[in-house]
């Protein structure tokens, strides 16, 4: 059950979300506290009251936005049973959450490597669960499968987390739609699954089995 929230979370959000801006525009390292200040109004004196250094900050931003998305993430799980369905509610999740947070989407992403520590370490706990539950999802989705369920789960990643590079909100199809464009890329490919027997021949990968061709016409029916 949820708490309820107090007006020191409400200022904390606000103040995490302004400095998201700040060090998604200027980076963390140009970013200085006097930046936040300005962005926030509010005191330095004010801002050390929610944190006590700039890495600490970047710190919150990371894992107050990680956290907000594994939390949506596993209550839309709850419940669900097909791995199908798990997979689309995976990357909807994260399409939705980071086109309305990209300046959070591209902290999180852009400077990843900039935190130490323990504060480093508690950031990629919660990536790491990312992780579990897309091999987890992807190993139901194909137990067959003779692909390696931690290179499919970067994959799928490296295409969620990066769209902060490329994503324009005015040029751009909304995330309703680039969610089903990218649950039908990552499932069958850009060619589909004869594109995809292509490939796989050219590799000299052994042909699907019927099994996997069957499981293949029945994804075509689900998938809009």
């Amino acid at each position: 059950m949820r708490t309820e929230r107090t007006a020191y979370d409400e200022k904390l959000d606000a103040i995490l979300s302004a400095s998201a801006r700040v060090f998604a525009e200027k980076g963390y390292h140009n970013a200085s506290i006097r930046d936040i200040a300005r962005e926030t109004e509010v005191s330095l004196s004010g801002l050390y009251y929610y944190f006590q250094s700039k890495e600490e900050l970047l710190y919150l931003i990371q894992d107050h936005g990680l956290g907000t998305l594994l939390r949506m993430l596993e209550e839309r799980l709850e419940g669900v049973t097909s791995p199908e369905e798990q997979l689309r509610i995976l990357i909807h999740n994260h399409l939705t959450y980071f086109v309305n947070n990209m300046a959070e989407m591209k902290v999180i992403s852009h400077e990843a490597d900039s935190l130490s520590g323990e504060f480093r370490e508690q950031v990629n706990r919660k990536k790491r669960r990312f992780t579990e539950i897309a091999k987890r999802i992807l190993s139901e989705l194909r137990p067959d499968s003779d692909l390696n369920p931690r290179v499919a789960a970067f994959a799928l990643f490296g295409m969620l987390n990066w769209i902060y590079t490329w994503y324009r909100p005015d040029r751009d199809v909304g995330a309703e739609r680039m969610a089903r464009d990218m649950t039908r890329i990552f499932l069958h490919g850009y060619l589909g699954s004869e594109g995809a027997r292509d490939c796989g021949e050219a590799f000299g990968t052994p042909p699907l089995a019927a099994s996997a061709r069957e499981w293949e016409r029945r994804q075509r029916r689900t998938i809009p």
